[in-house]
């Protein structure tokens, strides 16, 4: 794997945690620390507790991640 590589998992927003951060359930079981990417936050796209979104993480840190697309149910 090379620096620029991402891992990319679906997961379940389980919490909204203060300065746009949140707590993510994913589909593997695991729980991370994640914050909405640069254009979620230009197009002022919510995310809500509940809301099933797709989230990138370094394979480097495997606690953190960013969330890229939320997906409509």
């Amino acid at each position: 794997m090379s620096k620029e590589d991402t891992i990319e998992l679906e997961g379940v927003v389980t919490e909204v945690l203060p300065e746009s951060r949140f707590r993510v359930t994913l589909s593997n079981g695991a729980k991370i620390l994640a914050y909405g990417s640069g254009k979620m936050k230009m197009h002022r796209i919510r995310v809500l507790m509940g809301d099933r979104v797709t989230v990138e993480m370094s394979p480097y840190d495997l606690t953190k991640g960013r969330i890229t697309f939320r997906h409509r149910t």
